[in-house]
C-alpha cells in the first residue's frame, strides 16, 4: 500500500517560504536585467544620435576655397569607389560562408540563426567603417579651413569628425546586440521555449557569438585591403616624390598624393572602425557567454552590456572637455585629448561600481568591479607606454632620429630595436591585468569566475571606446587637412597649425593602435575561454588535455605561434608588390608629362588610385583567407586540444609582434617629423633622407601588418567557436 506523505505545518510553511523567496529573487533579477537591457538599447540610440549631431556640426562648417573642395571631393570619390569595390568582393566571401554555415545548421551543428548573425555582424562592421570614412573625407577641407581661424577650431572640427566614427561604432555595436538579444529571448521563451534560464542564456549567447565572426571577417578585409592601399600609395609617393624628386610631402605635382590621402581614410578610418567594432562586440558577447559557467546567471550577462551602455554617456561627457588655446604646443594638444579620455575613464569607474553592485551579489560585486578597473587602467597604461616610445617629445624617438646621422641602415636597426624593447611593458601590463581580474573575480575559488573577470576587464578597457576611437580617427583627418593646406598653397601659419594637428595625430594613432592591440589580447583570452566552454556544452563528458606534453596541443601551439608571422609576411609582401607598381607609375608620369615638375601640368591622380585599388583587392585575399581556413584545418586534424594550442600560440605571438611592428612604425614616422621640425639638418638633409627610408619601412609595419594582427587573433578564436561542433564530431586525432 502506498504510504501517504504527511507534511507538518511548520515544515510546509518553511518550504513555501523558500519557494516564494526563490521566485521573488528570480523575479527581481529578471526585472533588473531587463532594465539593464533597455538601457543598452537606449545607449545605442544615444550614441547614434550624438554621432548624427556631430556629423551635422561638421557638415555645417565652411569648406573653404573651391580648390580645397575639389581636392576633398577627389579624395572622397576615390575612397568611396574603393570601398564599393571592396564590399562587392567581400560579399562573395560572405555568401560562401553563409551557405557553409547554413549547411552546418541543417546537419545539426549550429542553430539556423547562426548564419544570419554572421551576416549582420559583417554588415554593421562594414557600415560603421563606411560612415566613419565618409565623415572623415568630408571633414578634411573643413579642418584645414578652420585652422585658418585658430588652432582650437581646427582641433574641434577634426575631433568632432572623429567622434562620428567613435560613436557610430559604439552605437551600431550596441544596436546589433540589442536586436539579437530581444529577438532570441522572444524566440526561446515564446516560440521554442527552453527548460531552464541557464539554457536560455547559452542559446542566446551562442548565437550572438557568431556575429563576432562576421564582424572579424569584415574587419580583416577592411584592415588588410585598406592597409595595402594606403601604404602602397604612401611608399610610392615618398620614394619617388621626396627621396628621388626632392619635392615636399603632399606636393600636388606628385601623382600618388591623392591616392595617399584616399588610403588614409580607407585604411586608418574605415579599417580601424571595423576593427574596433569587432573588439567591442566580441568582448561583450564572449564575457556574457561565460556568465553561466561562472554561476552569475542572467545578471552576469547584463554586467558587460550595462557597462557598455554607461560608457556611451561617459564618453559623451568627456568629449566636451577636448579643447585648447591658440598657440598651444603639441604637448598642450595632447593634454586636451587626454583630458577628455581621462574624464571619461573616471566617470565610467564611478558608474561601474553602482552597475556591478546592482546586478551581482555583494560577495562577488566588489571583485568584479576591481576587474573592470584593472582593464581601464591597463588601457590607459598601454596608451601611455605607446606614446612614450613613439612620440618625438620623449627620448626613444629622439634617439632614433639621431641615429640618422650615420645613415638609413642605423635608422632601421635602431627602429627595430625600439619596437622590440617596447613589447616588454605592454606584456607586463596585460599580465598584471589578467592576474588582478582573475583572482579578484574569484578565480582562486572557481576557475570560471576568474575567466569571467578577465572578460569583464576587456569590457572595462573598451567601455569608453566612443571617445578613445574619436581621438584615433582624428589623426587621418588632420593628416588630410595638412595635405590640402599644402596642395592649395595656404599661408604658412595655416600649414604650421595643420602640422601641429597632424603630428599629434601620429601620436594618437600610435596610442590608438596600442589600445586596440591590448584590448584584442584581453578579448582573445575571453574568446579562448568561450571556446572551451562551448566544447563542454557540445560534449560535457569531454576531458581536455591542454598540457604542453600533449603532442596535439604542442603542435597547435607551434602552428599558432607561426601564424602571425606568416600573416605579417603575406601582408608586408603585398604592400611591397603594390608599391612597386606605384613607384613605376609615378616615375613614368614625372618623365612623360611635360611641364609636370614645373607645375604647369596636372598629374593623372586617377591612375594611381585605380592601381592601388586593384592591387589591394587582389593581394588581400591570401592573408585574409588563412585566418579562416587554418583553425578549421587544425581542428579537423588535431582536434579540440590542437585548436586550444593554436589559439594560445596565435594570441601570444600575435600580441607581441603587433606591438613591436606598430611601435617601430610609429617611432620611424615621428623621427622623420622630428627632423623635419629643424633637428639634425631639417628637411632635405642627409639625415632627413635616411629618416624617410625608415618611415617608408615603418609604413606597412604600423598601418598594415601590425594593426591587422589584432584582428587575426580574434578571428581565429571566433572561427574556432563557430566550427567547434564540426571539429568535435570529425577530428582525426
Amino acid at each position: 500500500m502506498k504510504q501517504k506523505t504527511v507534511c507538518r505545518p511548520v515544515a510546509c510553511r518553511g518550504m513555501r517560504q523558500a519557494v516564494l523567496h526563490r521566485d521573488a529573487k528570480n523575479l527581481k533579477e529578471g526585472l533588473i536585467f531587463m532594465n539593464a537591457m533597455f538601457l543598452v538599447a537606449a545607449g545605442a540610440v544615444l550614441a547614434l544620435v550624438f554621432a548624427a549631431t556631430m556629423f551635422r556640426r561638421v557638415k555645417g562648417q565652411p569648406v573653404g576655397t573651391p580648390q580645397m573642395e575639389k581636392i576633398s571631393n577627389a579624395v572622397s570619390s576615390g575612397a568611396t569607389a574603393y570601398l564599393k569595390r571592396q564590399y562587392k568582393g567581400v560579399a562573395v566571401f560572405f555568401v560562401v560562408v553563409f551557405c557553409i554555415l547554413l549547411a552546418m545548421a541543417a546537419m545539426g551543428f549550429l542553430s539556423y540563426f547562426t548564419p544570419f548573425a554572421f551576416v549582420t555582424g559583417g554588415f554593421f562592421s562594414g557600415l560603421a567603417g563606411f560612415i566613419g570614412m565618409k565623415t572623415a573625407t568630408m571633414a578634411n577641407c573643413r579642418t584645414a579651413n578652420a585652422a585658418q581661424n585658430s588652432l582650437n577650431k581646427g582641433l574641434r572640427v577634426a575631433f568632432s569628425a572623429g567622434s562620428v566614427m567613435g560613436f557610430t561604432v559604439v552605437g551600431l555595436g550596441l544596436l546589433d546586440l540589442s536586436i539579437w538579444y530581444f529577438f532570441l529571448k522572444f524566440w526561446y521563451t515564446t516560440v521554442a521555449p527552453v527548460a531552464t534560464a541557464d539554457l536560455l542564456i547559452q542559446n542566446i549567447t551562442s548565437n550572438m557569438l557568431t556575429f563576432g565572426m562576421g564582424a572579424s571577417s569584415m574587419a580583416l578585409f577592411a584592415r588588410v585591403g585598406g592597409g595595402i592601399f594606403t601604404k602602397a600609395a604612401d611608399v610610392g609617393a615618398d620614394l619617388v616624390g621626396k627621396v628621388e624628386a626632392g619635392i615636399p610631402e603632399d606636393d600636388p605635382r606628385n601623382p600618388a598624393v591623392i591616392a595617399d590621402n584616399v588610403g588614409d581614410n580607407v585604411g586608418d578610418v574605415a579599417g580601424m572602425g571595423a576593427d574596433l567594432y569587432e573588439s567591442y562586440v566580441g568582448s561583450i558577447v564572449s564575457t556574457s557567454a561565460l556568465a553561466v559557467a561562472a554561476g552569475f546567471g542572467i545578471n552576469g550577462v547584463g554586467v558587460p552590456m550595462l557597462l557598455a551602455a554607461l560608457g556611451v554617456v561617459c564618453s559623451i561627457a568627456g568629449s566636451f572637455f577636448v579643447k585648447t588655446k591658440e598657440g598651444a604646443s603639441q604637448k598642450n594638444l595632447l593634454t586636451a585629448l587626454r583630458t577628455g579620455t581621462y574624464i571619461s575613464s573616471a566617470l565610467i569607474a564611478v558608474c561601474a561600481w553602482f552597475a556591478v553592485h546592482a546586478l551581482l551579489p555583494a560577495e562577488h560585486a566588489t571583485g568584479v568591479f576591481i576587474a573592470v578597473i584593472s582593464g581601464l587602467v591597463a588601457g590607459v597604461a598601454i596608451g601611455a607606454i605607446t606614446e612614450y616610445y613613439t612620440s618625438d617629445t620623449y627620448k626613444p624617438t629622439q634617439k632614433l632620429a639621431s641615429s640618422s646621422e650615420t645613415g638609413s641602415a642605423t635608422v632601421i636597426i635602431s627602429g627595430l630595436s625600439l619596437g622590440m624593447l617596447s613589447t616588454v611593458a605592454p606584456v607586463v601590463i596585460v599580465g598584471i591585468s589578467v592576474l588582478v581580474s582573475y583572482f579578484c573575480a574569484g578565480g582562486s575559488a572557481d576557475f570560471n569566475m576568474g575567466l569571467y573577470g578577465v572578460g569583464v576587464s576587456a569590457v572595462g578597457m573598451l567601455s569608453t571606446l566612443g571617445i578613445t576611437l574619436a581621438t584615433d580617427a582624428y589623426g587621418p583627418i588632420a593628416d588630410n587637412a595638412g595635405g590640402i593646406a599644402e596642395m592649395t598653397h595656404m599661408p604658412a601659419e595655416v600649414r604650421q597649425r595643420t602640422d601641429a594637428l597632424d603630428s599629434l595625430g601620429n601620436t594618437t594613432a600610435a596610442t590608438g593602435k596600442g589600445f586596440a592591440i591590448g584590448s584584442a589580447a584581453l578579448t582573445a583570452l575571453a574568446l579562448i575561454a568561450s571556446y572551451i566552454d562551448k566544447v563542454h556544452q557540445i560534449r560535457p563528458d569531454m576531458v581536455l588535455d591542454l598540457s604542453i606534453t600533449n603532442p596535439t596541443t604542442l603542435i597547435g601551439l607551434f602552428i599558432g605561434g607561426m601564424l602571425p608571422f606568416l600573416f605579417a609576411a603575406l601582408t608586408m609582401d603585398a604592400v611591397g608588390k603594390a608599391a612597386q607598381s606605384i613607384v613605376v607609375e609615378v616615375r613614368r608620369q614625372f618623365k612623360s608629362i611635360v611641364g609636370l615638375m614645373e607645375g604647369k601640368a596636372e598629374p593623372d591622380y586617377a591612375a594611381c588610385v585605380d592601381m592601388c585599388t586593384r592591387s589591394a583587392q587582389k593581394l588581400m585575399l591570401a592573408p585574409a583567407l588563412i585566418a579562416v581556413i587554418v583553425p578549421i584545418l587544425v581542428g579537423l586534424l588535431l582536434g579540440v586540444n590542437g585548436v586550444a594550442g593554436l589559439l594560445a600560440g596565435t594570441t601570444v605571438t600575435g600580441f607581441v609582434l603587433a606591438v613591436m611592428m606598430a611601435n617601430s612604425g610609429g617611432a620611424w614616422d615621428n623621427a622623420k617629423k622630428y627632423i623635419e621640425g629643424g633637428k639634425h639638418g631639417g628637411k632635405g638633409s642627409d639625415c632627413h633622407k635616411a629618416a624617410v627610408v625608415g618611415d617608408t619601412v615603418g609604413d606597412p609595419f604600423k598601418d598594415t601588418s601590425g594593426p591587422s594582427l589584432n584582428i587575426l587573433i580574434k578571428l581565429v578564436s571566433t572561427v574556432s567557436i563557430v566550427f567547434s561542433g564540426l571539429i568535435v564530431a570529425f577530428h582525426i586525432l
